[in-house]
């Protein structure tokens, strides 16, 4: 499992591309059949991936974690952002999870395993303090929200399945957004939110595109050229939107000490530097 220490706005202001993609930029999470892994300190965070192909694959447990098994204290959040449908079987019970849908991992689950020939599943993990019942959300059970319009080139739809209006959790905060065919920016107008960290997943990318995301302090932005199937790490001071070269979707998760979806500080576009 890789290490990402946690970063202050002011140290930001000197790292070149290279320093920002090292800190900020999970590239590989999909590169195979094994779970790779990423520790943010931010939020105490750990996303990660993992491409079943024709193999059975077990959710490991690091021993960076110091735990007996990996969701000992953590809850997870497993969205298929593959081709076709994959399963995904927690202490013996199978949930077949199809592209976009989540399946939400309750904290005390001791045995997590993927399979799926043309699925990809991205994980998303928060420490948990109270366990929720294990529950898969559809996207017919996931609450749509339109926002944007074809003038903005920002047409999307958000599917919120982990939330407190939905499938329930002690931290965890996620969904899906899916921009409409034609529309390219996201999260516009930007926030932040001071007391969550924010990752989103960028996924149905063709090859040879890419999305543009935007992130720092919104008076000093910075810039990191995304490909699909790569994660960018938001810090909570950090503003976090971007836009692409086509539309895509991604999958956007929080974790910290406050689940309220609409608690944010709106950056308005004319202050954005």
């Amino acid at each position: 499992m890789e290490i990402r220490h946690a970063s202050a706005p002011d140290e930001v202001r000197g790292m070149d591309t290279a320093a920002l993609r090292e800190r900020f930029l999970a590239e590989d999470l999909l590169a195979g059949e094994a779970v790779r892994l990423v520790y943010s300190h931010h939020d105490r965070l750990v996303i990660g991936g993992v491409r079943p192909g024709g193999a059975t694959v077990a959710l490991p447990d690091p021993p960076q974690l110091r735990s007996e098994f990996f969701l000992q204290r953590r809850e997870l959040g497993v969205v298929n952002v593959g081709a076709d449908a994959g399963r995904v079987v927690v202490d013996g019970t199978g949930y077949d999870v199809a592209p976009k849908e989540c399946l939400y991992v309750g904290s005390g689950a001791r045995d997590v395993t993927f399979a799926g020939a043309s699925a990809a599943f991205y994980l998303v993990s928060t420490a948990a303090h109270t366990a929720h019942p294990t529950r898969l959300s559809r996207l017919a059970d996931a609450e749509p929200v339109h926002l944007g319009g074809a003038e903005g080139s920002n047409e999307r739809t958000i599917y919120k399945h982990v939330h407190a209006g939905g499938v329930r959790s002690c931290e965890l905060v996620l969904g899906v957004t899916v921009l409409a065919p034609g529309s390219m920016w996201n999260t516009m107008p930007c926030h932040t939110h001071d007391r969550r960290t924010e990752v989103y997943f960028y996924f149905d990318l063709e090859p040879g595109h890419r999305v543009v995301h935007l992130m720092g302090r919104p008076d000093e932005t910075r810039n990191l050229i995304v490909a699909g199937d790569q994660a960018v790490i938001s810090p909570p001071w950090s503003v976090h939107c971007g836009f692409g070269t086509r539309s895509y979707a991604f999958v956007w998760a929080m974790g910290g000490e406050n689940q309220a979806y609409d608690d944010v500080e709106v950056v308005a576009l004319e202050d954005m530097r």
